[in-house]
């Protein structure tokens, strides 16, 4: 009986049928895992390029201040300059008026 079963029984096509789906499954499973691995991969890529570009960034942002610093200072000058030459025509004004007026005292 078993060598009749095994010439003609009806489950033999479908376990080839279920071993060659199984072989198949395994190829795609290890094509996904292979893809999985490469993307994993290719992220810590990325977030090594990510760092460095925040590094990057943190260094433009640091120097961006320092110009501007610079910026704010040189703009000052002129205020300070023009200041400094009124307070100083300022002090000879008064100074002219206070010898003009011990001139006129006789001192």
């Amino acid at each position: 009986m078993t060598e009749k079963c095994a010439d003609n029984c009806p489950l033999i096509p479908r376990v080839e049928a279920l071993e060659r789906a199984n072989e198949q499954h395994g190829s795609t499973h290890r094509e996904m895992y292979d893809r999985l691995r490469e993307l994993e991969r290719l992220e810590g890529i990325q977030g090594e390029q990510y760092k460095a570009i925040l590094e990057k960034l943190d260094g433009l942002t640091q120097k961006h201040d320092a110009l501007n610093a610079k910026l704010s200072e040189l703009e000052a000058k002129p205020g300070k300059r023009w200041e400094a030459l009124a307070e100083k025509a300022l002090w000879a004004v008064c100074a002219a008026v206070i010898a003009f007026l011990l001139a006129k005292i006789g001192l």
